[in-house]
């Protein structure tokens, strides 16, 4: 009797040992124990914003409208929707903010498409110089590329500006559409993320099987049906990769349609924010909503995809396209002039911006008189009143930018140290248990922030963490906690991606041996990726050192960098607001050369970059 007790364990028995048997396996613990942070800092934001859009906010319009001060009220929705403002509040800012969005796919499809290409299939001439400096307008903080083109374009007589260069230099003047509005805010957005699709579909176009095309051309299938019928298709998961990194992002970009004068979301939403809270936050969740139904629409496409094989032998190289003696050279000098007004253009322009008189004034070109330089913007060492100093004291004396500059290093070095981290455990653990439910739950809800446009996700921890229950606002705690939610993705996709191409025998063959878990990442797993691992930890670095439509309602000026150069640009200090461009470029491009140079990694590597 008591040896049947013994030998049947009871219920409870069996049901601990598989919960020891679950948590005695580190993946599942890291698995669970991320699951529940991912889930409660995505969940909770949403539902804190979703709740505010029913919320009456004191001193704005929903207590105009329903003469409470408090309480719950679906005032918001049919004021936005129905007033006389919807048009100006609603459906010309969701509009442009589409139109943008698509515009900006095109362009960066397009443009980094064809460069992919001309880099990986054709001889084209300086293909390692060209590979590297393509990369940089999305390495410099996304605003730049708006600032040399009203540099470039704006003029006295249509802009109602200082005169740009081509006005100064030639007397050529760009017509408003071109200066200001949805043309040039698609193209610089655009030129912002056509890095993304080259390193995507240059990837794909570099370790595409060249079977496929090698049999249309033997049986005399022309070129241009070969590319719409064999290689568009193979390179369709590049594009729609692409897309779902580029639509939510160009939807929620602010800095681009603030300097081009572009109504979108989220610039109605900063304008709107004080006034019309409630009303400014469901423009937040439309948004998301658009963010969401991109993921969807990227879930499907994945269910449906093809695969294409042949029955031929293994592939030999793959033939480039021959472009000519004269043509190689031809076509690489375009692009060297291209990438020259993308990527080393706005270095020098911030630069010659912070000694003119009246920056963004270039009238000075056309007469030659180089006399009224200065560099009073840099160097003056006390509270100026008059010249245009505003009570300001110069940038290598100012207190503002340098106290900003430390606050920039403090989040972005924390940023990348936790979101790398986490996202490298949350990689790991999903490639252990990659057909696990769960696992999969866990890294799709990681991923979600980043689909999110940058200033919906902003505003919901805003309202989330500046109330009287919580109030860290303006604190960098705040920017910490918002960067880390929005950057797992970088770190946790690197990390995936490098973990699945291990193979699990090197760690079991640890464990066989009693290796401790500690041990085994630190010996074994990290040095193996370590290239993948620390670019998990540069990109969230990187990002948040030039990050604005985040970090614009969480913090005042004085704290970080790129909120404090929105502060000057307001005041109408451009040179100021010049000078922090140049310095987080430099500071970014410091930062990146010095990771390549003890890394060997780069966002090129493999394309062309060696």
């Amino acid at each position: 009797m008591n040896q049947s007790n013994t030998l049947a364990a009871s219920p409870a028995t069996i049901w601990l040992n598989k919960i020891k048997t679950f948590f005695s396996k580190p993946y599942n613990v890291i698995l669970l124990l991320f699951g529940i942070v991912v889930t409660v800092t995505t969940i909770a934001p949403i539902i804190a914003i979703l709740k505010d859009t029913f919320t009456i906010h004191p001193g704005t319009i929903d207590q105009h409208l329903t003469g409470m001060a408090s309480g719950y009220t679906v005032v918001n929705y049919t004021d936005l929707f129905t007033s006389k403002m919807a048009k100006a509040n609603l459906w010309t800012p969701l509009l442009n903010t589409v139109w943008l969005a698509v515009g900006t796919c095109i362009v960066s499809i397009l443009f980094g498409g064809v460069f992919a290409f001309l880099i990986t299939r054709t001889n084209l001439a300086w293909r390692k110089y060209l590979s590297s400096i393509f990369i940089f307008p999305y390495i410099m903080p996304q605003w730049t590329l708006a600032v040399v083109w009203q540099n470039l374009f704006n003029s006295n007589a249509v802009t109602g500006t200082s005169n740009g260069l081509l006005a100064s230099l030639f007397g050529i003047t760009m017509p408003l559409w071109w200066c200001k509005g949805l043309f040039p805010s698609l193209m610089v957005l655009g030129l912002h993320y056509a890095p993304f699709a080259y390193i995507l579909i240059g990837g794909i176009f570099r370790n595409m099987d060249a079977n496929l095309e090698e049999a249309a051309t033997i049986l005399d299938t022309p070129r241009w049906k070969i590319a719409f019928r064999v290689t568009l298709p193979m390179v369709k998961p590049a594009i729609l990769s692409t897309i779902l990194l580029v639509f939510g992002s160009a939807m929620g970009s602010y800095p681009v349609p603030h300097y081009l004068g572009l109504t979108t979301l989220s610039t109605k939403y900063v304008s709107m924010n004080s006034k019309y809270t409630g009303e400014a936050s469901i423009l937040a969740i439309i948004m998301m909503v658009f963010g969401v139904a991109i993921m969807v629409l990227n879930q499907q496409s994945l269910k449906s995809r093809k695969s294409y094989t042949t029955v031929t032998g293994k592939s030999g190289q793959i033939s480039k396209v021959n472009l000519g003696k004269v043509g190689r050279y031809i076509i690489a000098l375009a692009l060297v002039v291209v990438t020259f007004f993308t990527s080393i253009f706005p270095i020098v322009s911030f630069a010659f911006e912070t000694f003119l008189p009246n920056p963004g004034d270039y009238s000075f070109l056309y007469t030659g008189d180089t006399s009224n330089l200065t560099t009073k913007w840099w160097t003056t060492d006390e509270n100026v009143t008059e010249n245009g100093m505003y009570g300001q004291k110069g940038i290598l004396h100012n207190e503002t930018i340098w106290k900003a500059f430390k606050g920039t290093m403090l989040v972005s070095l924390a940023c990348a140290l936790l979101a790398g981290t986490i996202g490298t455990l949350i990689g790991y653990a999903v490639s252990k248990n990659r057909r696990g439910r769960w696992a999969s739950y866990v890294y799709n809800m990681a991923f979600l922030p980043y689909l999110m446009p940058s200033i919906a996700v902003g505003a919901a921890f805003f309202i989330l963490f500046s109330n009287q229950h919580i109030n860290l606002f303006n604190t960098y705690t705040l920017l910490i906690i918002t960067g880390v939610i929005k950057y797992i993705p970088f770190a946790s996709r690197t990390s995936l991606n490098s973990m699945l191409q291990l193979s699990g025998e090197i760690e079991e063959a640890a464990i066989i041996q009693n290796v401790p878990w500690i041990k085994r990442m630190t010996h074994i797993i990290i040095p193996i990726q370590k290239s993948s691992i620390i670019s998990g930890y540069m990109l969230p670095f990187m990002t948040c050192l030039r990050e604005l439509s985040l970090f614009l309602l969480l913090c005042t000026q004085g704290f970080i960098l790129s909120t404090t150069l929105d502060y000057f640009d307001e005041m109408g200090l451009y040179a100021f607001s010049s000078g922090i461009n140049l310095i987080l470029i430099v500071t970014i491009l410091v930062f990146n050369t010095l990771v390549n140079k003890l890394t060997g990694a780069s966002l090129d590597e493999g394309i062309g970059g060696n």
